[in-house]
């Protein structure tokens, strides 16, 4: 019998042509318009750093930091490091905004978050000696990496972290360590990374007597240093555990290591499953960071990513079943990268080159510069970085740099409407104009000073804007500038709510809030109007809300 012929090569052209593919389908996905609340704050502080040829300290954004000096050292090292240690990256952010406007901005997010995960799948492939497992591991990647899409400085501690991984695999340009280094430590606190994983390559290669890996780490370590904060990052993260206002922010809470399957949970289990079933074969490195980067998970949901890049390539490695792939699967790959492509493009989902504007204050920001309103403002958490951006002093944001301000805040916004508290914070920050929302959204929660304002009764303060953004109040009415009746902020809840949940579903439970909100005070079309919405893109199962909704249908 003949001998069967060996196969056929595959054509020199698919490997690439898979990786492009792969790269333009990475940079559309992670390509989602600017929503982040926090991207307002790095947009305003570059700015501020290329206007004023300074650094963001002492802090000139939020009229409220002076009048609270910090309660300790610790709290005065976590203000100077919140304002100042992701300085470089935040002029950055702002350079490429004046270059290109928002869209330039959000591809600049694209891009990142496809090197990170194409980083990701270099690493697999040296490991595997198999394009498609690095196709395979990259996806892995971005199927964690699209919950943490937002445009911050984060994102490069994540992507210098993969590079450094991918740098000690290919052991070549060790000499590009150091100046990484330097430059992660200016544009993010998260460069301790970079130590943890020159710590765990190196001691690797010195239980084999290798000595090549230990001066690029020590000058990691070294030049790393050189940053406006020092080594006072250790200090600061000490700081943060024991902050009452960072351990209130979902980011920092602990990571669920016994949630649904979704793609942390199946990254996780799925590399510890390999590494349990290669043990004999596993590198001491890769348990090194396996353990460090699952410490760091479970210590705060947003150091997921780490876990999530690294764990594509454990499983890739590890895999214990690998057989040689016929050529019809790269053309397989090519066709379903192709189409998921078209498919986001078509869809609108992809390249999405805006600012999501909608879900901030814009006109209420337009109606005060109009106006010359230049009274303290008091402002909800999450708007503050937006009215940073448009100008406006600040009373708090997402950047967190007093205790006793967020008290405060928590205390305004939360406090029950006839609560005397309230008005008393107020006058002690001599606030004269109020921006609000009415809900936050993860949660659904209605803001009770939202209803404390709406109260008829309460003649200090005068709606004077509404829309389905913000409401706005002064305390002081300026030339030209009327009150509004009280009764719009009815129908500013529902225009609110049904805004933010048409444009992002996955948000829904306002509706929820509102619906039960209106059942209470016995206003049954509305009920029923606002919790058909909320049926229509529920946030999971819920039994109790379709019974309230037959009720209401039926009678």
């Amino acid at each position: 019998m003949p001998a069967p012929s060996p196969p056929r090569p595959q054509p020199g052209w698919l490997a690439p042509a898979l990786i492009a593919t792969a790269a333009l389908f990475l940079i559309g996905l992670f390509s989602t318009e600017l929503s982040d609340t926090d991207s307002w704050i790095h947009l305003a502080t570059g700015r501020y750093i290329l206007t004023h040829h300074r650094l963001t300290w002492p802090d000139p954004f939020h009229y409220t930091t002076a009048l609270n000096p910090p309660a300790s050292a610790g709290e005065a090292t976590i203000r100077r490091f919140n304002l100042t240690h992701e300085w470089l990256a935040q002029a950055g952010m702002y350079v490429i905004y004046r270059a290109g406007g928002f869209g330039a901005v959000v591809l600049y997010k694209g891009l990142l978050m496809a090197l990170l995960c194409l980083t990701t799948g270099h690493v697999a492939r040296l490991r595997t000696g198999s394009t498609l497992w690095g196709i395979a591991a990259s996806l892995a990647a971005a199927s964690l990496a699209i919950e943490f899409a937002h445009d911050r400085p984060s994102l490069l501690t994540f992507v210098f972290t993969a590079l450094f991984i991918a740098i000690f695999e290919e052991r070549r340009w060790l000499w590009l360590l150091p100046p990484l280094a330097l430059i992660w430590a200016n544009c993010h606190g998260g460069f301790f990374i970079g130590w943890i994983v020159c710590g765990a390559y190196s001691l690797s290669a010195l239980l084999r007597r290798d000595w090549r890996l230990l001066i690029p780490s020590v000058a990691v370590a070294l030049v790393s240093l050189i940053n406006p904060n020092g080594i006072n990052v250790i200090r600061t993260l000490v700081g943060y555990r024991q902050s009452s206002l960072t351990s209130s922010l979902q980011e920092w809470s602990h990571g669920d290591l016994w949630g649904p399957p979704w793609a942390f949970i199946i990254l996780l289990y799925g590399s510890a499953l390999m590494l349990a079933i290669s043990w004999k074969r596993v590198r001491l490195t890769d348990w090194l960071l396996f353990v460090a980067f699952a410490a760091a998970s479970y210590s705060a949901f947003r150091n997921e990513m780490l876990l999530g890049l690294f764990a594509p390539i454990l499983i890739a490695a590890y895999f214990p079943w690998k057989r040689s792939l016929p050529a019809v699967a790269h053309y397989a790959a090519l066709a379903a990268l192709l189409g998921g492509l078209v498919f986001g493009i078509a869809r609108g989902s992809f390249f999405q080159l805006r600012a999501a504007e909608w879900r901030f204050p814009a006109g209420a920001a337009r109606f005060l510069a109009d106006h010359h309103i230049q009274a303290p403002l008091f402002n909800t958490f999450e708007d503050g970085g937006y009215l940073m951006w448009r100008g406006q002093k600040v009373f708090i944001s997402g950047q967190g740099l007093s205790e006793a301000v967020f008290q405060d805040y928590r205390m305004i916004t939360g406090t029950p409407p006839a609560d005397p508290r309230r008005d008393q914070a107020l006058a002690r920050y001599h606030v004269g104009a109020i921006v609000v929302n009415a809900f936050e959204y993860n949660s659904g929660t209605l803001y009770p000073v939202a209803l404390a304002l709406a109260d008829p009764s309460e003649s200090d303060w005068k709606l004077v804007y509404d829309d389905p953004e913000a409401l706005v109040f002064l305390r002081e009415l300026p030339p030209g500038v009327g009150p509004l009746p009280k009764s719009r902020i009815v129908d500013h809840l529902v225009n609110e709510c049904t805004v933010h949940v048409e444009r992002d579903p996955e948000f829904s439970l306002c509706a929820r809030t509102l619906g039960n909100l209106f059942l209470r005070a016995g206003d049954r079309a509305r009920a029923r109007s606002i919790l058909s919405l909320y049926l229509a893109h529920p946030y999971g199962d819920d039994p109790e809300v379709r019974r309230a909704y037959m009720d209401l249908l039926r009678h």
